[in-house]
């Protein structure tokens, strides 16, 4: 988790504007260093939400997903991300389009998405 989280602080100013990519691409896909070294295979929707809170990500992240932070469990954090995450459609086209998109940019990067 630890090189998650430090993947999740290098690539933050990379995904302004495209959450849902990215939260599609932490569900769904392989991401890994170019040296071969495995980040994620996918993670769960709690395992990605207790991530979140623990790097402190920013709540207000969900309005780029056309949710409003008021409107989540303001106290505690980790139902707060599962709720965005459950709500943000992150099995749509939608998402895939945009992951398709982050994963380019991570490309650029120096990681391989699957």
């Amino acid at each position: 988790m630890d090189a998650l989280r430090d993947f999740l602080k290098e690539v933050e100013e990379h995904s302004q504007g495209n959450f849902l990519g990215l939260l599609h691409l932490l569900i769904g896909r392989r991401i890994k260093k170019a040296d071969g070294t495995i980040l994620s295979s996918g993670l769960t929707w709690r395992a990605l939400a207790a991530l979140l809170k623990k790097v402190h990500c920013n709540t207000d992240r969900v309005r780029e997903l056309g949710l409003d932070p008021d409107k989540l469990a303001p106290r505690d954090r980790q139902r707060f991300w599962y709720s965005a995450i459950a709500q943000a459609g992150v099995g749509s086209e939608k998402a895939t389009k945009a992951g398709d998109k982050m994963a380019e940019a991570l490309r650029k990067l120096g990681y391989i998405v699957g």
